[in-house]
């Protein structure tokens, strides 16, 4: 499978990435099917957070690395300071518990990639970054990241972080996919625009995208008329959108694939790197997802699959 590197990693890291947001100790067997499987074929990196299933993701995670002994053979991509109820805490203290609930659960003493679930502009990004670097001087944590953090943050961090000698946001965990959204799919989430793609490839800092196939947008179980899914069609039905799938089922055909594996391989060819997470099940999706990731596509390729708007406003 083919990797990617990040700044702060001695090891490559994977640009499939399975995610966990369903593993519990309840489905044990079936964590274990997914990742052996995901594994055998090259991949290495397992998407959690500390509030996936109230924190069962990651207790599934753990043991499942304790049975196999290959903690060493893992990065794990961890993700905390969520909001809850009352509101936004993303503060040290909300960062460092939960870290320390993370380690835990997993059942190791660190984490390779540990991104910020969410953002609160209003906390001062030199309380965040010093916390931050706290752990990772203290080898709880190997590299930091924003995930749904925009870009004009993670540089005013970054920008404060090299003032002060300390080590900066090296990866994105944002939604990046060829269906464009109409509104965030869950509130606080950040979906990057073109201006965000130009600064990712001026910095070359990693996006590790979430929803990186548009949640089926693109498998061809949908049409204007079905209006079955109330999330998808709120977030991703528009006419720009039914274009970039037309297209992508041209482009497909044209290669000998399917549209959502040219929907991963739009997200993966981007010129500045890139690692896709995928939710496969079983070995179908796996499959699908790997042939996806192998595909080349061009400059022009890329341009033509996303650049619709001006063709539809003609309509």
């Amino acid at each position: 499978m083919k990797t990617i590197h990040i700044q702060g990693l001695e090891k490559p890291v994977s640009v499939l990435i399975q995610g966990s947001d369903y593993f519990r100790p309840s489905n044990y067997e079936t964590v274990c099917e997914v990742l052996d499987r995901f594994f055998s074929i090259g991949g290495n990196t397992i998407d959690t957070a500390h509030v996936y299933c109230g924190g069962e993701s990651e207790v599934a995670i753990g043991q499942w690395m304790r049975e196999r002994g290959n903690r060493e053979d893992v990065i794990i991509l961890t993700k905390g300071a969520h909001h809850d109820q009352n509101g936004p805490r993303v503060n040290p203290e909300a960062i460092s518990k939960d870290l320390f609930e993370s380690l835990e659960r997993l059942g190791t003493d660190y984490v390779d990639l540990y991104a910020l679930h969410r953002d609160d502009p209003n906390v001062p990004v030199s309380e965040i970054m010093d916390v931050l670097n706290e752990h990772i001087v203290a080898g709880r944590i190997k590299a930091i990241g924003g995930s749904n953090w925009t870009v004009e943050r993670i540089q005013e961090a970054n920008e404060y972080a090299a003032s002060k000698g300390l080590i900066g946001f090296t990866f994105s965990s944002p939604n990046l996919s060829l269906a464009k959204p109409n509104e965030p799919f869950w509130a606080g989430c950040v979906s990057v625009a073109a201006d965000d793609c130009k600064w990712h490839k001026e910095q070359q800092i990693p996006i590790l995208s979430w929803s990186s196939q548009a949640r089926g947008f693109f498998t061809g179980r949908f049409s204007p008329e079905d209006r079955s899914n109330k999330d998808l069609v709120r977030v991703f039905y528009n006419e720009a959108n039914w274009e970039r799938l037309r297209r992508a089922e041209v482009l497909a055909e044209e290669k000998g694939v399917t549209a959502i594996q040219i929907a991963l391989a739009y997200v993966l060819n981007q010129p500045f790197p890139t690692g896709a997470l995928i939710g496969a099940q079983n070995e179908h999706e796996l499959m699908s997802c790997l042939e996806g990731s192998e595909i080349r596509l061009t400059e022009d390729e890329l341009r033509w699959l996303e650049d619709v708007d001006l063709l539809v406003e003609k309509r």
